[in-house]
Protein backbone atom coordinates (compact mmCIF):
# COMPACT_ATOMS: atom_id res chain seq x y z
CA UNK A 1 0.00 0.00 0.00
CA UNK A 2 1.14 3.05 -1.17
CA UNK A 3 0.68 6.45 1.34
CA UNK A 4 1.00 10.06 1.32
CA UNK A 5 0.54 12.18 4.29
CA UNK A 6 -0.44 15.99 3.50
CA UNK A 7 0.40 18.04 7.19
CA UNK A 8 0.83 21.34 7.79
CA UNK A 9 -2.08 22.60 5.50
CA UNK A 10 -5.15 24.94 6.61
CA UNK A 11 -7.91 21.65 4.80
CA UNK A 12 -11.08 23.30 3.43
CA UNK A 13 -12.92 19.54 3.21
CA UNK A 14 -15.99 20.57 1.35
CA UNK A 15 -18.20 17.98 3.99
CA UNK A 16 -19.77 19.67 6.66
CA UNK A 17 -18.37 16.02 8.82
CA UNK A 18 -15.02 16.87 8.27
CA UNK A 19 -15.28 20.49 8.80
CA UNK A 20 -11.99 23.05 7.89
CA UNK A 21 -8.92 23.84 10.33
CA UNK A 22 -5.26 23.36 10.60
CA UNK A 23 -5.90 19.44 9.47
CA UNK A 24 -3.87 16.77 8.21
CA UNK A 25 -4.66 13.79 5.63
CA UNK A 26 -3.61 10.81 5.28
CA UNK A 27 -3.89 9.23 1.43
CA UNK A 28 -3.61 5.16 1.08
CA UNK A 29 -3.64 4.12 -2.69
CA UNK A 30 -5.93 5.99 -4.63
CA UNK A 31 -7.89 7.28 -1.68
CA UNK A 32 -8.70 9.64 1.13
CA UNK A 33 -8.15 7.31 4.12
CA UNK A 34 -8.31 10.01 7.29
CA UNK A 35 -8.70 13.73 7.87
CA UNK A 36 -7.78 14.66 10.99
CA UNK A 37 -5.57 16.63 13.87
CA UNK A 38 -1.89 15.08 14.37
CA UNK A 39 -1.80 12.21 11.80
CA UNK A 40 1.04 10.51 11.79
CA UNK A 41 1.92 7.57 9.59
CA UNK A 42 5.97 6.50 9.67
CA UNK A 43 5.95 5.05 6.06
CA UNK A 44 4.06 7.87 4.36
CA UNK A 45 5.34 10.16 1.76
CA UNK A 46 5.19 13.70 3.45
CA UNK A 47 3.48 16.19 1.57
CA UNK A 48 4.37 19.95 3.37
CA UNK A 49 1.28 21.89 2.69
CA UNK A 50 2.91 24.96 5.53
CA UNK A 51 1.24 27.66 4.16
CA UNK A 52 -1.12 26.28 1.99
CA UNK A 53 -4.71 25.63 1.52
CA UNK A 54 -5.97 22.05 1.03
CA UNK A 55 -8.95 21.51 -1.26
CA UNK A 56 -10.57 19.07 -3.16
CA UNK A 57 -9.71 19.64 -6.83
CA UNK A 58 -11.77 21.71 -8.86
CA UNK A 59 -14.15 20.03 -11.31
CA UNK A 60 -15.25 21.83 -14.50
CA UNK A 61 -18.62 20.40 -15.37
CA UNK A 62 -18.65 21.84 -19.19
CA UNK A 63 -15.42 22.37 -21.47
CA UNK A 64 -15.03 21.66 -25.30
CA UNK A 65 -11.53 20.86 -24.47
CA UNK A 66 -11.19 20.39 -28.75
CA UNK A 67 -10.71 24.01 -29.06
CA UNK A 68 -7.90 24.20 -27.24
CA UNK A 69 -5.61 24.79 -30.20
CA UNK A 70 -8.10 28.19 -31.20
CA UNK A 71 -7.55 30.06 -28.13
CA UNK A 72 -8.47 34.01 -28.12
CA UNK A 73 -9.84 33.45 -31.95
CA UNK A 74 -13.44 33.84 -30.48
CA UNK A 75 -12.60 36.49 -27.90
CA UNK A 76 -14.30 38.96 -29.89
CA UNK A 77 -17.62 36.74 -31.51
CA UNK A 78 -21.12 36.62 -30.34
CA UNK A 79 -22.99 33.45 -30.83
CA UNK A 80 -24.09 34.15 -34.63
CA UNK A 81 -20.43 33.96 -35.86
CA UNK A 82 -19.01 31.67 -33.27
CA UNK A 83 -21.60 29.12 -34.66
CA UNK A 84 -20.77 30.27 -38.34
CA UNK A 85 -17.07 30.52 -37.87
CA UNK A 86 -16.59 27.51 -35.56
CA UNK A 87 -19.12 24.73 -35.98
CA UNK A 88 -19.70 25.13 -39.67
CA UNK A 89 -16.33 26.68 -40.43
CA UNK A 90 -12.97 25.36 -38.40
CA UNK A 91 -14.05 22.65 -36.98
CA UNK A 92 -14.71 20.77 -40.73
CA UNK A 93 -11.07 21.46 -40.89
CA UNK A 94 -10.08 19.11 -37.50
CA UNK A 95 -8.44 15.94 -37.99
CA UNK A 96 -8.21 12.78 -35.79
CA UNK A 97 -5.06 14.49 -34.29
CA UNK A 98 -6.14 18.14 -34.00
CA UNK A 99 -8.85 16.30 -31.79
CA UNK A 100 -5.82 14.39 -29.58
CA UNK A 101 -4.06 17.59 -28.97
CA UNK A 102 -6.29 20.28 -28.06
CA UNK A 103 -7.99 17.94 -25.86
CA UNK A 104 -4.45 16.76 -24.14
CA UNK A 105 -2.90 20.22 -24.00
CA UNK A 106 -6.29 21.53 -22.80
CA UNK A 107 -6.83 18.90 -20.17
CA UNK A 108 -3.27 20.19 -19.00
CA UNK A 109 -3.78 23.08 -18.70
CA UNK A 110 -6.91 22.00 -16.47
CA UNK A 111 -4.54 20.22 -13.92
CA UNK A 112 -2.16 23.05 -14.17
CA UNK A 113 -5.17 25.24 -12.56
CA UNK A 114 -5.93 23.40 -9.90
CA UNK A 115 -8.85 21.33 -11.77
CA UNK A 116 -8.68 17.27 -11.41
CA UNK A 117 -12.49 16.75 -12.71
CA UNK A 118 -13.12 17.57 -16.65
CA UNK A 119 -16.33 17.38 -18.31
CA UNK A 120 -14.92 16.89 -22.07
CA UNK A 121 -18.22 17.93 -24.27
CA UNK A 122 -16.70 16.71 -27.23
CA UNK A 123 -18.67 17.75 -30.05
CA UNK A 124 -16.20 17.59 -33.19
CA UNK A 125 -16.06 14.39 -33.84
CA UNK A 126 -17.20 12.93 -37.37
CA UNK A 127 -15.31 10.10 -37.33
CA UNK A 128 -14.85 7.01 -35.03
CA UNK A 129 -11.07 8.36 -35.55
CA UNK A 130 -11.38 11.42 -34.26
CA UNK A 131 -13.82 10.34 -31.12
CA UNK A 132 -10.74 7.73 -30.04
CA UNK A 133 -7.70 10.04 -30.68
CA UNK A 134 -9.78 12.99 -28.15
CA UNK A 135 -10.29 9.78 -25.74
CA UNK A 136 -6.04 9.16 -26.26
CA UNK A 137 -5.65 12.98 -25.20
CA UNK A 138 -7.78 12.85 -22.24
CA UNK A 139 -6.59 9.57 -20.69
CA UNK A 140 -2.75 10.71 -21.47
CA UNK A 141 -3.46 13.58 -19.48
CA UNK A 142 -3.86 12.13 -15.86
CA UNK A 143 -7.04 13.82 -15.52
CA UNK A 144 -10.20 12.64 -14.16
CA UNK A 145 -12.43 13.19 -16.91
CA UNK A 146 -16.17 12.24 -18.22
CA UNK A 147 -15.93 12.30 -22.16
CA UNK A 148 -18.98 13.54 -22.76
CA UNK A 149 -19.32 12.11 -26.79
CA UNK A 150 -21.44 14.60 -28.98
CA UNK A 151 -21.99 15.48 -32.38
CA UNK A 152 -20.76 17.69 -35.56
CA UNK A 153 -22.74 20.69 -36.60
CA UNK A 154 -21.63 21.70 -40.06
CA UNK A 155 -24.18 23.13 -42.68
CA UNK A 156 -25.53 20.27 -44.82
CA UNK A 157 -24.66 19.85 -47.87
CA UNK A 158 -27.63 19.06 -50.79
CA UNK A 159 -29.66 16.28 -49.97
CA UNK A 160 -28.39 15.94 -46.14
CA UNK A 161 -30.59 16.13 -43.31
CA UNK A 162 -29.97 19.06 -41.03
CA UNK A 163 -27.79 18.00 -37.52
CA UNK A 164 -31.13 19.04 -35.49
CA UNK A 165 -32.56 15.85 -37.55
CA UNK A 166 -29.99 12.98 -37.08
CA UNK A 167 -30.24 10.90 -34.13
CA UNK A 168 -27.05 10.43 -31.81
CA UNK A 169 -25.06 7.26 -33.29
CA UNK A 170 -26.29 4.03 -31.28
CA UNK A 171 -23.46 2.21 -32.98
CA UNK A 172 -20.77 4.75 -31.63
CA UNK A 173 -22.19 4.80 -28.03
CA UNK A 174 -22.17 0.88 -28.38
CA UNK A 175 -18.60 0.77 -30.04
CA UNK A 176 -17.28 2.76 -26.90
CA UNK A 177 -18.77 0.80 -23.88
CA UNK A 178 -17.64 -1.81 -25.32
CA UNK A 179 -13.89 -1.42 -26.42
CA UNK A 180 -12.64 2.08 -24.58
CA UNK A 181 -15.05 2.57 -21.47
CA UNK A 182 -15.62 -0.87 -19.92
CA UNK A 183 -15.33 0.21 -16.25
CA UNK A 184 -16.76 2.88 -14.28
CA UNK A 185 -13.55 2.14 -12.31
CA UNK A 186 -11.42 3.98 -14.83
CA UNK A 187 -10.58 7.85 -14.19
CA UNK A 188 -11.86 8.41 -17.61
CA UNK A 189 -15.85 7.42 -17.93
CA UNK A 190 -18.40 8.18 -20.52
CA UNK A 191 -21.58 10.41 -21.46
CA UNK A 192 -23.42 11.97 -23.98
CA UNK A 193 -23.27 15.34 -25.36
CA UNK A 194 -26.91 15.34 -27.25
CA UNK A 195 -28.67 18.25 -29.25
CA UNK A 196 -31.78 18.44 -26.75
CA UNK A 197 -35.32 20.45 -27.66
CA UNK A 198 -33.36 23.41 -28.06
CA UNK A 199 -31.40 22.56 -30.86
CA UNK A 200 -32.97 19.19 -32.64
CA UNK A 201 -36.75 17.64 -33.11
CA UNK A 202 -38.70 16.43 -30.25
CA UNK A 203 -38.24 12.96 -32.03
CA UNK A 204 -34.33 13.48 -31.81
CA UNK A 205 -34.51 14.50 -28.23
CA UNK A 206 -36.60 11.57 -27.11
CA UNK A 207 -34.34 8.63 -29.04
CA UNK A 208 -31.17 10.51 -27.50
CA UNK A 209 -32.57 10.46 -23.74
CA UNK A 210 -33.82 6.83 -24.05
CA UNK A 211 -30.09 6.02 -25.48
CA UNK A 212 -28.77 7.45 -22.64
CA UNK A 213 -30.99 5.86 -20.27
CA UNK A 214 -31.05 2.66 -21.60
CA UNK A 215 -27.04 3.07 -21.51
CA UNK A 216 -27.11 4.41 -17.74
CA UNK A 217 -25.08 7.74 -18.94
CA UNK A 218 -25.25 11.30 -18.32
CA UNK A 219 -26.98 13.08 -21.05
CA UNK A 220 -25.75 16.42 -21.34
CA UNK A 221 -27.07 19.17 -23.56
CA UNK A 222 -26.93 23.13 -24.01
CA UNK A 223 -30.26 25.20 -23.77
CA UNK A 224 -29.57 28.80 -24.50
CA UNK A 225 -28.40 31.38 -27.12
CA UNK A 226 -30.30 31.26 -30.75
CA UNK A 227 -34.33 30.33 -30.94
CA UNK A 228 -35.45 26.84 -29.64
CA UNK A 229 -35.66 24.08 -32.91
CA UNK A 230 -38.64 22.58 -30.05
CA UNK A 231 -39.89 25.08 -27.76
CA UNK A 232 -41.87 22.73 -25.98
CA UNK A 233 -39.85 19.77 -25.49
CA UNK A 234 -39.00 20.10 -22.00
CA UNK A 235 -42.48 19.44 -21.40
CA UNK A 236 -43.04 16.73 -23.52
CA UNK A 237 -40.00 14.85 -22.39
CA UNK A 238 -40.98 15.63 -18.69
CA UNK A 239 -44.65 14.25 -19.82
CA UNK A 240 -42.80 11.27 -20.77
CA UNK A 241 -40.71 10.45 -17.64
CA UNK A 242 -37.53 11.21 -19.70
CA UNK A 243 -36.03 14.28 -17.62
CA UNK A 244 -33.80 12.96 -14.33
CA UNK A 245 -31.20 13.38 -12.50
CA UNK A 246 -28.90 11.87 -15.15
CA UNK A 247 -30.46 14.71 -17.20
CA UNK A 248 -27.54 17.82 -17.27
CA UNK A 249 -28.42 20.94 -18.87
CA UNK A 250 -25.80 23.72 -19.93
CA UNK A 251 -26.67 26.99 -19.85
CA UNK A 252 -30.71 27.37 -19.28
CA UNK A 253 -30.75 30.76 -19.79
CA UNK A 254 -33.87 30.65 -22.63
CA UNK A 255 -35.52 29.17 -19.42
CA UNK A 256 -38.81 30.46 -18.38
CA UNK A 257 -39.17 29.99 -14.38
CA UNK A 258 -41.67 26.87 -14.78
CA UNK A 259 -39.82 25.28 -16.66
CA UNK A 260 -36.74 25.83 -14.39
CA UNK A 261 -38.69 24.30 -11.25
CA UNK A 262 -40.22 21.91 -13.80
CA UNK A 263 -36.87 20.38 -14.43
CA UNK A 264 -35.17 21.19 -10.79
CA UNK A 265 -38.27 19.04 -9.72
CA UNK A 266 -37.04 15.87 -11.66
CA UNK A 267 -33.42 16.84 -10.52
CA UNK A 268 -31.83 17.78 -13.78
CA UNK A 269 -28.54 19.21 -12.85
CA UNK A 270 -27.47 22.89 -14.22
CA UNK A 271 -23.82 23.64 -15.48
CA UNK A 272 -23.42 27.23 -15.66
CA UNK A 273 -20.77 29.14 -17.87
CA UNK A 274 -20.64 32.73 -16.87
CA UNK A 275 -17.95 34.31 -18.76
CA UNK A 276 -19.09 33.13 -22.12
CA UNK A 277 -22.41 33.32 -21.35
CA UNK A 278 -22.32 37.00 -21.09
CA UNK A 279 -19.79 37.82 -23.76
CA UNK A 280 -21.44 35.13 -26.34
CA UNK A 281 -24.99 37.07 -25.70
CA UNK A 282 -26.61 33.92 -24.29
CA UNK A 283 -28.14 36.79 -21.31
CA UNK A 284 -27.62 36.92 -17.84
CA UNK A 285 -26.38 33.44 -16.19
CA UNK A 286 -29.27 31.98 -13.84
CA UNK A 287 -26.91 31.61 -11.31
CA UNK A 288 -29.71 33.20 -9.16
CA UNK A 289 -32.50 31.81 -10.12
CA UNK A 290 -31.52 28.45 -9.21
CA UNK A 291 -30.67 30.04 -5.81
CA UNK A 292 -33.81 31.10 -5.06
CA UNK A 293 -35.36 27.59 -6.29
CA UNK A 294 -33.07 26.49 -3.51
CA UNK A 295 -30.60 24.79 -5.70
CA UNK A 296 -27.32 25.48 -6.32
CA UNK A 297 -25.27 25.28 -10.31
CA UNK A 298 -21.79 23.69 -11.57
CA UNK A 299 -19.78 25.44 -13.50
CA UNK A 300 -17.73 25.17 -16.79
CA UNK A 301 -15.14 27.19 -18.67
CA UNK A 302 -17.04 26.66 -21.93
CA UNK A 303 -14.57 27.76 -24.25
CA UNK A 304 -10.83 28.00 -24.18
CA UNK A 305 -11.12 29.53 -27.43
CA UNK A 306 -12.53 32.80 -26.14
CA UNK A 307 -11.60 33.05 -22.29
CA UNK A 308 -8.71 31.80 -19.47
CA UNK A 309 -9.69 28.74 -18.78
CA UNK A 310 -9.05 28.12 -14.27
CA UNK A 311 -12.25 27.81 -12.42
CA UNK A 312 -11.21 30.27 -10.09
CA UNK A 313 -12.00 32.76 -12.36
CA UNK A 314 -15.04 31.62 -13.51
CA UNK A 315 -16.49 31.02 -9.78
CA UNK A 316 -15.88 34.86 -9.31
CA UNK A 317 -17.33 35.50 -12.42
CA UNK A 318 -20.14 33.95 -11.98
CA UNK A 319 -20.16 35.58 -7.90
CA UNK A 320 -19.48 38.90 -9.50
CA UNK A 321 -22.54 38.82 -12.10
CA UNK A 322 -25.08 37.58 -10.03
CA UNK A 323 -24.06 39.70 -7.18
CA UNK A 324 -23.95 43.13 -9.71
CA UNK A 325 -27.86 41.88 -10.68
CA UNK A 326 -28.98 41.50 -6.77
CA UNK A 327 -27.38 44.79 -5.99
CA UNK A 328 -28.93 46.30 -8.54
CA UNK A 329 -32.56 45.09 -7.75
CA UNK A 330 -31.95 45.74 -3.81
CA UNK A 331 -31.49 49.24 -5.32
CA UNK A 332 -34.54 49.16 -7.27
CA UNK A 333 -36.67 47.57 -4.86
CA UNK A 334 -35.52 49.58 -1.20
CA UNK A 335 -33.01 52.26 -2.97
CA UNK A 336 -30.63 50.65 -0.76
CA UNK A 337 -27.88 47.72 -0.91
CA UNK A 338 -28.24 44.54 1.00
CA UNK A 339 -25.81 44.83 4.47
CA UNK A 340 -24.03 41.91 3.20
CA UNK A 341 -23.71 40.22 -0.38
CA UNK A 342 -26.60 37.82 -1.48
CA UNK A 343 -23.97 35.21 -2.63
CA UNK A 344 -20.54 34.03 -0.53
CA UNK A 345 -17.67 32.26 -1.77
CA UNK A 346 -18.49 29.50 0.55
CA UNK A 347 -21.22 28.95 -2.25
CA UNK A 348 -18.84 29.31 -5.35
CA UNK A 349 -16.56 27.29 -4.45
CA UNK A 350 -19.62 24.55 -3.26
CA UNK A 351 -20.19 25.68 -7.61
CA UNK A 352 -16.40 23.89 -8.60
CA UNK A 353 -16.56 21.25 -6.01
CA UNK A 354 -18.96 19.03 -4.80
CA UNK A 355 -21.36 20.44 -7.07
CA UNK A 356 -19.66 19.75 -9.86
CA UNK A 357 -18.98 16.22 -8.87
CA UNK A 358 -22.67 15.99 -8.59
CA UNK A 359 -23.48 17.36 -12.34
CA UNK A 360 -21.08 14.76 -13.29
CA UNK A 361 -22.44 11.84 -12.07
CA UNK A 362 -19.48 11.12 -9.47
CA UNK A 363 -20.57 12.83 -6.33
CA UNK A 364 -19.65 9.74 -4.56
CA UNK A 365 -15.74 9.79 -5.83
CA UNK A 366 -14.77 12.96 -5.73
CA UNK A 367 -15.90 16.95 -5.11
CA UNK A 368 -14.57 17.09 -1.33
CA UNK A 369 -12.07 15.76 1.03
CA UNK A 370 -14.28 12.46 2.72
CA UNK A 371 -12.35 9.56 3.87
CA UNK A 372 -13.39 7.02 1.14
CA UNK A 373 -13.40 9.55 -1.35
CA UNK A 374 -11.10 9.64 -4.70
CA UNK A 375 -7.46 11.55 -3.51
CA UNK A 376 -8.46 13.95 -6.20
CA UNK A 377 -6.95 17.27 -4.25
CA UNK A 378 -5.19 20.70 -4.78
CA UNK A 379 -3.14 22.86 -2.50
CA UNK A 380 -2.73 26.54 -2.71
CA UNK A 381 0.06 28.54 -1.78
CA UNK A 382 -1.17 30.98 0.49
CA UNK A 383 2.35 32.58 1.68
CA UNK A 384 2.45 35.01 -1.81
CA UNK A 385 2.61 38.16 -2.12
CA UNK A 386 -1.05 38.41 -3.50
CA UNK A 387 -2.60 36.48 -0.41
CA UNK A 388 -0.92 37.48 2.70
CA UNK A 389 -2.01 37.55 5.39
CA UNK A 390 -5.42 35.25 5.22
CA UNK A 391 -7.71 35.83 6.87
CA UNK A 392 -10.59 33.81 5.34
CA UNK A 393 -9.51 30.86 3.56
CA UNK A 394 -12.37 30.18 1.10
CA UNK A 395 -12.54 33.96 0.53
CA UNK A 396 -8.92 34.15 -0.90
CA UNK A 397 -9.65 31.12 -2.90
CA UNK A 398 -12.23 32.74 -4.63
CA UNK A 399 -11.39 36.00 -4.68
CA UNK A 400 -7.21 36.49 -4.68
CA UNK A 401 -6.04 32.89 -6.09
CA UNK A 402 -4.95 31.75 -9.61
CA UNK A 403 -3.12 29.47 -11.53
CA UNK A 404 0.42 30.74 -9.58
CA UNK A 405 -1.20 29.67 -6.22
CA UNK A 406 -1.51 26.16 -7.47
CA UNK A 407 1.59 24.23 -6.06
CA UNK A 408 0.28 20.21 -6.04
CA UNK A 409 -2.40 18.64 -7.67
CA UNK A 410 -3.15 14.78 -7.21
CA UNK A 411 -5.75 12.71 -9.11
CA UNK A 412 -6.23 9.06 -7.63
CA UNK A 413 -3.47 9.85 -5.28
CA UNK A 414 -1.06 10.16 -7.84
CA UNK A 415 1.02 13.77 -8.56
CA UNK A 416 -0.13 15.42 -11.27
CA UNK A 417 1.53 18.67 -10.54
CA UNK A 418 4.14 18.95 -7.51
CA UNK A 419 6.20 22.23 -6.39
CA UNK A 420 4.68 24.38 -8.49
CA UNK A 421 5.86 22.16 -12.26
CA UNK A 422 3.22 20.08 -13.85
CA UNK A 423 4.75 16.10 -14.08
CA UNK A 424 4.42 15.78 -17.58
CA UNK A 425 7.80 15.09 -19.25
CA UNK A 426 6.86 16.12 -22.74
CA UNK A 427 5.14 19.36 -22.59
CA UNK A 428 7.38 21.47 -24.39
CA UNK A 429 6.89 19.18 -27.41
CA UNK A 430 3.20 19.27 -27.18
CA UNK A 431 3.15 22.22 -26.81
CA UNK A 432 4.56 22.76 -30.17
CA UNK A 433 2.04 20.44 -31.76
CA UNK A 434 -0.78 22.75 -30.84
CA UNK A 435 0.93 25.47 -32.07
CA UNK A 436 1.13 23.89 -35.37
CA UNK A 437 -2.08 22.83 -35.31
CA UNK A 438 -3.90 25.33 -34.52
CA UNK A 439 -2.05 28.19 -36.76
CA UNK A 440 -3.04 25.69 -39.76
CA UNK A 441 -6.32 25.20 -38.55
CA UNK A 442 -7.06 29.36 -38.25
CA UNK A 443 -4.96 29.84 -41.65
CA UNK A 444 -8.58 28.62 -43.15
CA UNK A 445 -10.95 31.29 -41.47
CA UNK A 446 -10.72 34.10 -44.33
CA UNK A 447 -11.15 31.37 -46.83
CA UNK A 448 -14.21 29.81 -45.13
CA UNK A 449 -15.95 33.95 -44.25
CA UNK A 450 -15.05 34.42 -48.09
CA UNK A 451 -17.55 31.72 -48.45
CA UNK A 452 -20.43 32.70 -46.96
Amino acid sequence: MKRKLIKGGYVVSMDARVGAGELDLLIEDDRIAAVAHNLEAEDAELIDAHGQIVLPGFVNAHMHTWQTALRSLVANWTLPQYFRSVHAGLATLFTPEDLYIGTLVGALNQLDCGTTTLGDWCHNNPTPAHTDRAIDGLVESGIRGVFLHGSPKPDPKPGQKHFSEIPHPRSEIERLLKHRFTSRDELVTLGMAILGPHYSTYEVSHHDLLLARECGLIASMHCAGLDAKTPDGWERLNAAGLLDAHTNVVHGNNLSDTQLQMMLDCGVTFSLAPETEMLQGHGHPITGRLRDAGYAPSLGVDLESAIAGDMMTVARMALASQRALDNAAAREREARLPATSTLTCNDALGWITIHGARALGLADRVGSLTPGKQADIVTLRADTLGMRPLHDAIAAVIMQAGRANVDTVLVAGAFRKRHGELVYDALARRLDELDVSGRRIAAGLDDLLAAY
